[in-house]
């Protein structure tokens, strides 16, 4: 479900990671304020106030040069629109649940929605550390490039498209 402030308790959302936890409490309803990204959230199932976990999407676009050459060959030669996993996290007492793995089925759904009216080549996400990298890659995840000094990763709309098909 979305976010909503007035039914969520973002201030008590901890996941070890600051930068996740400000986001969340001080950022999340902003940028959907003013366009930027949409946040949704787990709630615990006894206390919906509870966030469990959460994700961020957002639009952004790649350049082609990123992209392995068989991939990018096939593309034109300019930006490549895709959706972003902007942030993702799962909190302390809850990890080690299956959260995370859930977060991100839901999050690649909800891309695969978005991608029927407005296409996109990829879902990109940024990891952390090398733990993050590993969790995204066992989803079939690709390393991409550097970004603000985190990996970038990638998974075909394409694969994307397999897993949710309806038929």
């Amino acid at each position: 479900m979305e976010l909503d402030k007035s039914a969520h308790d973002r201030k008590s959302f901890d996941c070890g990671i600051q930068q996740l936890n400000t986001f969340l409490s001080q950022f999340a309803m902003r940028h959907r304020a003013a366009g930027i990204s949409k946040t949704m959230v787990l709630p615990a199932r006894d206390d919906h106030a509870q966030i469990c976990a959460f994700y961020t999407l957002s639009h952004t676009e790649i350049e082609r040069e990123t992209l392995p050459v068989s991939l990018a060959k096939k593309l034109p030669h300019y930006p490549i629109p895709v959706m972003l996993v902007a942030q993702l996290a799962v909190h302390k007492g809850a990890q080690g649940q299956g959260l995370g793995k859930t977060c991100l089925i839901r999050a690649l759904r909800h891309a695969y929605e978005i991608n029927l009216h407005l296409p996109s080549y990829a879902v990109v996400v940024d990891a952390l550390d090398e733990t993050v990298q590993g969790f995204y890659k066992q989803y079939g995840f690709q390393p991409l490039d550097i970004h603000n000094s985190h990996m970038r990763m990638f998974l075909p709309m394409r694969t994307i498209e397999q897993l949710f098909m309806e038929g």
